[in-house]
């Protein structure tokens, strides 16, 4: 029997590379990869068109479409999971600037929708007590779920975000790094803020897990069940997990991060109520563990 054809998107994380070079493969289907670089420009197509079969995806992003209602099935599997406060920068030139500091401030983000900002707004408020509607800002793209309504304000299309942060037209930016020595990150102690947060919080903020087509999920649940065992044999080839789990696989593994960025889209008005962990899957993808 011919295995069934699929376009896929994955970006190239070391625990999908088996995966992605047919090392590991299944005598159902047949993974098609198509390289997007970076990874989140094949979001906005996926969410508006269903074009490909298979891809990852941002979970704000995939929460904003079901409350739009596009006709997607999420997988428990993460592909790529990080700590948040690294991503947030200042220009110390113009004076010290803390977490605590941004109400009154201009601040500027890819989109206001992406999962990275999710997260470290969500940490802003609920963990500093910022009123994020207090701050001003700046946004450099649409959200890739065209049905949201951004009343953020746009920049200029000729200017680059870290750019306006050194030039003074941003007080600080998130969802960004550099190596640029003249700027800092918000947060004093990225790394150690973070530790102390996951003691907190018992939490890995996953940033990308895998969405499939609704309609894939209906017609072939089989199919839908054996890309996630390829992807979590291949995690599985990798070693035992590191302590916390960065790429967590499984509904139970990833309940804890997908309550909290729930709670915080929902703080956010990114999506308009807070979903219980099970509605995120179809019937196929909830016994996923």
């Amino acid at each position: 029997m011919d295995r069934l054809k699929l376009k896929a998107v994955l970006g190239n994380h070391p625990h999908v590379q088996a995966v992605k070079r047919g090392e590991l493969r299944s005598d159902l289907f047949h993974l098609d990869f198509i390289e997007y670089t970076p990874t989140n420009t094949a979001f906005k197509p996926m969410v508006r068109e269903q074009a490909f079969d298979v891809c990852e995806m941002a979970i704000v992003t995939y929460l904003m479409a079901k409350a739009h209602g596009k006709p997607l099935a999420l997988l428990p599997a993460t592909m790529l999971g990080r700590f948040q406060h690294s991503y947030a920068l200042y220009d110390p030139a113009r004076g010290t600037l803390g977490p605590s500091d941004l109400e009154g401030k201009r601040v500027g983000i890819r989109s206001f929708t992406t999962t990275t900002g999710a997260w470290i707004r969500g940490i802003l408020a609920n963990d500093y007590g910022v009123n994020l509607d207090k701050i001003r800002w700046i946004t450099f793209e649409d959200p890739h779920v065209a049905e949201y309504v951004d009343t953020t304000e746009r920049a200029p299309r000729d200017k680059k975000i870290l750019q306006m942060l050194l030039d003074g037209e941003l007080d600080a930016v998130l969802g960004e790094t550099s190596d640029n020595p003249k700027l800092k990150p918000l947060f004093p102690d990225p790394a150690a803020e973070a530790a102390r947060w996951y003691v907190r919080r018992g939490v890995v903020p996953v940033n990308h897990l895998v969405v499939v087509t609704e309609q894939l999920a209906k017609s072939r649940p089989d199919v839908v069940t054996g890309i996630y065992d390829l992807l979590k044999r291949n995690k599985e080839q990798m070693g035992p997990a590191t302590v916390p789990d960065l790429v967590p696989f499984g509904i139970e593994a990833n309940r804890k991060p997908l309550e909290l960025i729930v709670d915080y889209a929902f703080q956010q008005a990114l999506i308009p109520r807070r979903y219980a962990v099970e509605e995120l899957f179809d019937e196929t993808t909830r016994g996923l563990n």
